[in-house]
């Protein structure tokens, strides 16, 4: 991939660390934009993507192929596996002590993703939400078995609505874990998720990547007719028996463990996934427009986001 930009500035040098977050909706173009400016930078990638970090879920995780992972060195991608548990504040843990290695060499590293819960983390850092009774979760997952899930969505959205307006209903273990948080705790699930003031020896520069809602809708289409020509139902089969691990919980698998126990047929199932992945992208927008410190860009602006760098940074 060559590069052919103009920038204001002849010399471009930094006198602290900046890390330059990239974040949007799936689909909408930040893998190619992260390379393009890794490239010009002379960087790496941190990817902060709560699914690209297992290397069993290949297809349906939109990872960066084989050919853009050569182009830069990628961190978090393939690095653990679906019977790992990787949190948020985990992630954090382990990012934190890779960025701090590569700042050694680097000045401007590249953190790309669409979890932004993952990005806070490493950004802001989290409040650490205290231990909660065990017999809370069981008690809420009786009453999921009992009573399913959208009695427990529908106590949500009165008990926590600003988490309720982000997460993805359609998660049993996510609408579970913020309930049994706010009831163990008596406050709700999004106060603990709120960044806090933590310590970080980096500045950071975020910048958005979005589309006009039917141009972004109709990538997501493609990219999911895509992947499912190259074999994510094939995929997804061969997963089928993990599909009670948190890692598979993820619009892309789950519509499709949904057709193979029989809910319904593949037509509808694709018709699913395309319904989902759409929602979903909705619902990282919601996340990311609450943050008015994001600068946005349309995802082939390379040149003005290394023009807007150069203008914070000097």
């Amino acid at each position: 991939m060559s590069i052919d930009i103009q920038v204001n500035r002849k010399k471009f040098v930094l006198m602290d660390n900046f890390l330059l977050t990239i974040v949007g909706p799936t689909a909408v173009g930040k893998t190619g934009l992260a390379i393009e400016l890794a490239q010009y930078y002379k960087t790496e990638i941190i990817s902060a993507d709560s699914r690209q970090l297992y290397h069993e879920m290949e297809l349906g995780t939109a990872k960066p192929d084989k050919n853009e992972l050569a182009a830069v060195p990628h961190h978090f991608i393939n690095s653990h596996s679906i019977f790992d548990e990787v949190s948020a504040g985990r992630f954090e843990k382990m990012a934190l002590t890779t960025i701090g290695k590569l700042f050694k060499t680097k000045k401007l590293l590249i953190m790309v993703g669409g979890s932004g819960l993952y990005i806070d983390a490493v950004t802001s850092g989290f409040a650490e939400i205290p231990e909660v009774d065990a017999g809370i979760r069981s008690k809420l997952n009786e009453q999921l078995e009992e009573e399913g899930l959208e009695k427990l969505t529908d106590y949500l959205k009165r008990v926590d609505p600003a988490y309720f307006a982000m997460v993805d209903l359609n998660n049993p273990q996510r609408v579970v874990r913020a309930l049994e948080v706010y009831e163990g705790t008596g406050i709700a699930y999004s106060h603990w998720r709120k960044p806090v003031a933590g310590k970080r020896d980096f500045q950071t520069i975020r910048i958005g990547l979005e589309l006009d809602k039917a141009k972004l809708y109709e990538r997501i289409d493609r990219r999911m007719d895509s992947m499912i020509e190259a074999g994510l139902f094939g995929e997804a089969e061969k997963l089928f028996e993990y599909r009670h691990l948190n890692a598979l919980q993820t619009v892309g698998y789950r519509e499709i463990f949904g057709y193979l126990e029989g809910l319904y047929e593949r037509e509808e199932c694709i018709r699913l996934l395309k319904r989902n992945s759409r929602r979903y992208a909705k619902r990282q927008m919601t996340w990311f427009k609450k943050d008015g410190s994001i600068r946005w860009f349309a995802p082939d602006d390379c040149e003005g986001v290394i023009n807007y760098v150069m203008t914070v940074t000097s």
